[in-house]
C-alpha cells in the first residue's frame, strides 16, 4: 500500500486492521520473530560459508574476522591511529581514512572478554547485525504493518552482499545506529534521532547520512509549524552531524588542512566524488574489454538500487527514508575508486526494499507457497553469491 505522506505525520485517515502498527506484545513478537528470521538465514549463510571455505581449504573465521577492511580496523583498535601502507597508486593508504567507532567498540570488548580481536569483530557485528535488523522491522511495521516488517528484515538478510553483515565490518553498526535513529524520527523522538545519528556519522564515512535525514526532517518539521517547535528539535538537529564533522576536523588538523586533509586522505586512496565520472570510465572499459564477475554483478546490484529508490519516491515514502537512501545512493553512483565495494556501501540503505518488502507480504498471504519458493531462490543466490565474494573472489569488499 502507498504510504499516504511524505512528512513525519502519520496518516489522517485510519489504518486498515491488518496494517496498524500497534504497541504492545503482539508486535514485540513480530519483532522477534524478524530478528529469528534474519539470524535464522544468516546463520544459514554462514554454514554455507563454512562449508566452501572447508573445501577451498581455508578457515571460515579468518576469512569472516580478518578480511580486507578488517585488518585496518584490527590495527587501530591495537595500535591506534597514524600507520601507513605504501601505494603509488594514487599515493600511500593512510588508516586515517577508517571512522574510530568500530576501532573503540573492538577495544572494549577485547577489554571485557578474553577474545581475540578478530572474534571480538565478529561478536560486534553480528550483535549489531541483530539490533539493526530489530530496528528495521520497526520501520516497516509503523509504516506498512507488521508483515511487511518481517519482509523488509527479511529481504535485508538475504541481499546478495549481505554476507558482509556476517563479517568484521562496520556495515550493520551504521544499519544499526541509521534503523534506530530513522525509526525515532519517525516518531518525533528529535533527541534520540540526533544522538544516535552523531554516533552513526562515527562509523563509516558515509555515517553522515543518517545526520542528512535528521536535518532534512528538522527542517520540513520547522517550515512546516513556522518555526513553532520544541527545543528537542533543535538540540537533536545540532548533534545529528556532530560526529562525523568532528571525526572529519581531527584528521584536518592532524593532516595540517583542517577542511581538506580528511578529503585528502580519502583522494590517496583514489576515493573522490566526481559526479560519477570514474565510474562511468570504468563501466565504459569494463563492458569493452570485460572483467571479472563482481565487477558487472556490482553494476547490475547498484543499477536495481538505482530503480528501487524511484520506486521509493513513487510510494511517497517519509521525507527521512528518502533522503538516507538518496545520501547513500548518491555517494556510491558518484563515487570514484572501488567500483566492487558500492554494493556494501548500500547495505544500510534499507528503505530501497520497502516496495519489494510489500510486494512479498501481500504475496505471502495471497500465495504463501509462492512466496516460500521466492525466499528460498533469494537464500541461493545471497548464500551462494556471499560464499564465492569471501571465498574465491579475491576483490576487495
Amino acid at each position: 500500500m502507498t504510504h499516504a505522506s511524505t512528512t513525519l505525520a502519520p496518516p489522517v485517515a485510519p489504518a486498515k486492521p491488518a496494517q496498524r502498527a500497534r504497541p504492545g506484545p503482539p508486535l514485540a513478537r513480530a519483532g522477534g520473530v524478524a530478528v529469528g528470521l534474519f539470524l535464522g538465514v544468516r546463520l544459514t549463510g554462514v554454514t554455507v560459508l563454512a562449508l566452501v571455505a572447508h573445501v577451498a581449504g581455508r578457515h571460515p573465521l579468518t576469512l569472516l574476522g580478518r578480511s580486507w577492511d578488517s585488518v585496518w580496523y584490527l590495527g587501530i583498535a591495537a595500535h591506534g591511529y597514524g600507520h601507513d601502507l605504501p601505494s603509488s597508486d594514487p599515493g600511500p593508504h593512510s588508516d586515517l581514512a577508517f571512522f574510530p567507532l568500530y576501532p573503540v567498540l573492538l577495544r572494549a570488548v577485547t577489554a571485557l572478554a578474553p577474545v581475540g580481536g578478530g572474534i571480538a569483530g565478529l561478536l560486534i557485528s553480528w550483535t549489531a547485525a541483530a539490533v539493526a535488523a530489530a530496528g528495521i522491522h520497526a520501520v516497516g511495521s509503523r509504516l506498512h504493518g507488521r508483515a511487511t516488517g518481517i519482509a523488509l528484515v527479511l529481504l535485508w538478510g538475504l541481499l546478495p552482499h549481505s554476507v558482509v553483515l556476517s563479517m568484521a565490518y562496520t556495515e550493520p553498526v551504521l544499519a544499526a545506529f541509521a534503523a534506530w535513529s530513522l525509526y525515532a524520527l519517525l516518531a518525533r523522538k528529535w533527541l534520540w534521532a540526533g544522538a544516535l545519528a552523531a554516533v552513526a556519522g562515527l562509523a563509516r564515512p558515509n555515517g553522515f547520512a543518517v545526520a542528512a535525514a535528521v536535518l532534512a526532517a528538522a527542517g520540513a518539521e520547522v517550515w512546516r509549524r513556522r518555526g513553532r517547535v520544541s527545543p528537542r528539535l533543535w538540540t537533536g538537529a545540532a548533534l545529528a552531524p556532530l560526529g562525523w564533522t568532528a571525526y572529519v576536523l581531527w584528521v584536518g588538523r592532524r593532516k595540517g588542512d583542517l577542511f581538506g586533509g580528511y578529503f585528502e586522505v580519502q583522494r590517496l586512496w583514489g576515493s573522490t566524488f566526481d559526479f560519477g565520472r570514474g565510474s562511468l570510465r570504468f563501466v565504459r572499459a569494463m563492458l569493452l574489454h570485460g572483467s571479472p564477475f563482481v565487477f558487472p554483478m556490482a553494476l547490475v546490484l547498484v543499477a536495481a538500487a538505482t530503480v528501487l529508490y524511484a520506486l521509493l519516491l513513487l510510494d511517497r515514502a517519509p521525507l527521512p527514508l528518502l533522503v538516507f537512501s538518496g545520501v547513500l545512493l548518491l555517494i556510491a553512483l558518484g563515487g570514484s575508486g572501488f567500483f566492487e565495494s558500492k554494493p556494501r556501501f548500500l547495505l544500510p540503505a534499507f528503505p530501497l526494499l520497502l516496495p519489494l518488502a510489500q510486494g512479498l507480504a501481500r504475496t505471502a498471504r495471497a500465495r504463501p507457497w509462492h512466496a516460500t519458493v521466492l525466499v528460498a531462490a533469494l537464500a541461493g543466490l545471497s548464500h551462494g553469491y556471499g560464499a564465492y565474494l569471501v571465498v574465491y573472489a579475491q576483490a576487495p569488499l
